[in-house]
């Protein structure tokens, strides 16, 4: 838990994570960063109250792994991941347009997701912050790179996140913009994250 240098979501530590409460969940929501050799990152949200937990997580790394997957076998894994709940839609990159075509073809709701980095990296934190999302302790992948998301501090950058170590935290940061935003218009202001500065 200790902190790189530049990392994206430097106040995050164990404090954030939680058991999985009991139920019951109000509605379930899963997020979705698509990758064919980069990994997939899917993390499946219940509301509880006025709090949406990630109680679960699927992470397949294709590289790591020495196999691809096809749109149809991750069709089958977001299939396991929600098993019997009732799910409201997927929330996913809009440019993932074949695995989008996919899902809709599986029969799922599928609403394309807000993809602004800096805002969608504020209004994480926000949410965090102030307990309206929690990461859940099965999520170990999303927990790994919440410790390893950093900013790019290189000469002339400004402002820019690394590409590593950025799946769970893409898909978490969709759920938040897409999902979690439009149901707070007031009271839920943005912080602003910063390299370095939280």
């Amino acid at each position: 838990w200790s902190a790189a240098d530049g990392l994206v979501y430097d106040f995050f530590d164990e404090t954030f994570v939680r058991a999985v409460p009991s139920g019951p969940y109000a509605r379930w929501v899963v997020s979705c960063d698509y990758g064919t050799v980069n990994p997939t990152s899917m993390g499946l949200w219940g509301l509880s109250g006025q709090v949406w937990y990630r109680v679960k997580e699927f992470y397949y790394d294709a590289r790591a792994q020495g196999a691809q997957k096809t749109d149809g076998e991750y069709v089958r894994d977001l299939i396991c991941l929600i098993g019997e709940r009732r799910l409201d839609c997927v929330v996913v990159d809009p440019s993932a347009a074949s695995f989008i075509e996919a899902l809709k073809r599986a029969g799922f709701a599928v609403t394309k997701a807000q993809n602004e980095v800096l805002s969608g990296i504020r209004m994480t934190a926000e949410a965090l912050k102030e307990g309206h999302i929690v990461i859940c302790e099965p999520c170990r992948d999303a927990i790994r790179e919440f410790s390893s998301y950093c900013w790019d501090l290189g000469e002339g950058t400004r402002d820019q996140v690394k590409k590593e170590f950025d799946h769970a935290m893409d898909e978490i940061r969709y759920f938040v913009a897409t999902i979690l935003r439009p149901q707070r218009p007031e009271g839920f202001a943005a912080a602003f994250v910063e390299r370095g500065v939280v």
